[in-house]
């Protein structure tokens, strides 16, 4: 009996942690202020890549925008959420993939209870309980072998994205090293007790191109600079402890006459 009942507390915990990602990421109102959000950085005709889609809160605003929008997501369960989500929409090209430095296969570990933390970064998931209290009691139970591209891959053979999400659980700076040209625009989470990640992901821009930065907190949907920092200011920004934020998004975009967000994204959106 022991023994049958494992599979299904394991599934029971996985569509838990799936419906609170559902009430969390698509909440009524919340992509009204994404759209507010991303109409800087994408419009119609546009590419955006999505990678660590998880249940395409991104890529539904982004397709809004009239961008064709390629999205990957590895864990199967979300997968099949997400085709059911946004798969049928136009522009809309869903792959059951992740990204990383190298094409071919690697190992996720993978959390039911919160399948937003699932990762295949194994050294950042060793050590970031003990760094972060916000993961403390997080577990990884399972293994998965998942198919594993590249941006460079993805840019062969879609094209050139003008913006492109990534939130893949400390294997951002990974990520980023399958790129070997300059974005337009870039955003990668950060956390607190693994932010030399981030600082890794600004090196890998700045080698590729002139990048500013700025940085929004948690879920929110408005940038906390007022106007777009330096490399060396947000390096240090980050050396500093990022003010204390436990989590957020770095955005980076490629250096130009007037760099500064629109007025409707500097402001904090709601809800």
């Amino acid at each position: 009996m022991t023994l049958s009942l494992t599979p299904l507390r394991h599934r029971l915990i996985r569509s838990m942690g799936i419906a609170r990602s559902l009430i969390i990421y698509w909440r009524p109102g919340r992509q009204r202020s994404l759209r507010r959000l991303y109409a800087d950085f994408v419009g119609p005709g546009d590419l955006a890549f999505d990678v660590g889609a998880h249940l395409g809160d991104r890529t539904a605003a982004f397709q809004a925008l009239g961008a064709r929008v390629v999205a990957l997501e590895p864990q199967p369960g979300l997968y099949c959420c997400l085709v059911r989500l946004v798969g049928g929409r136009a522009g809309v090209t869903l792959r059951p993939w992740a990204a990383g430095a190298t094409p071919g296969e690697a190992e996720l570990a993978v959390s039911d209870a919160t399948p937003t933390v699932s990762t295949l970064a194994h050294e950042w998931r060793a050590t970031i309980g003990g760094r972060n209290p916000g993961f403390r009691d997080v577990r990884w139970e399972g293994r998965q072998r998942v198919t594993v591209t590249t941006l460079d891959a993805l840019i062969a053979e879609h094209g050139t994205p003008r913006f492109c999400k990534i939130d893949v659980e400390g294997f951002e700076a990974e990520v980023l090293a399958g790129l070997s040209h300059p974005l337009e625009g870039v955003s990668v989470e950060f956390v607190a007790g693994a932010l030399e990640v981030a600082q890794q992901c600004v090196t890998c821009l700045t080698e590729l191109g002139d990048y500013r930065f700025n940085v929004i907190e948690g879920e929110r949907r408005a940038f906390r600079w007022p106007a777009w920092r330096a490399a060396s200011a947000t390096l240090e920004w980050l050396e500093r402890g990022a003010d204390g934020l436990a989590s957020g998004d770095l955005y980076a975009r490629l250096a130009a006459p007037n760099p500064l967000p629109s007025e409707s994204t500097t402001r904090e959106s709601t809800p």
